[in-house]
């Protein structure tokens, strides 16, 4: 019995791509407390507590730190939340983001 053949041709290459990826940089300053810095990390980056203050010594003895690696969208919300946090706090904390 012959093998049927098929009009269809695969497509070896898709064009898809992974979404580029964005590093989150928390900077130290001498006005935002360490405890609101673990907060911070805590409720906008869920890191465990003792993640997040290994993260804010980081900050706090280098001067910054990427806190997480997102998509754009998730990037920019986290730091769109956390300054929004520390502004209400009246703290002048900085976060940025930057492709990977």
């Amino acid at each position: 019995m012959p093998k049927e053949q098929s009009n269809i041709r695969e497509r070896s290459r898709t064009g898809i791509k992974e979404p580029r990826r964005y590093k989150v940089t928390i900077y130290n300053d001498d006005f935002t407390t360490m405890d609101f810095v673990v907060k911070v990390l805590t409720e906008v980056f869920f890191k465990s507590y003792v993640e997040a203050e290994t993260l804010m010594l980081q900050v706090h003895r280098s001067g910054k730190s990427v806190v997480g690696i997102y998509s754009l969208d998730i990037a920019k919300s986290k730091v769109r939340k956390a300054t929004q946090m520390a502004r209400e706090a009246g703290y002048p904390l900085r976060l940025t983001y930057e492709p990977e």
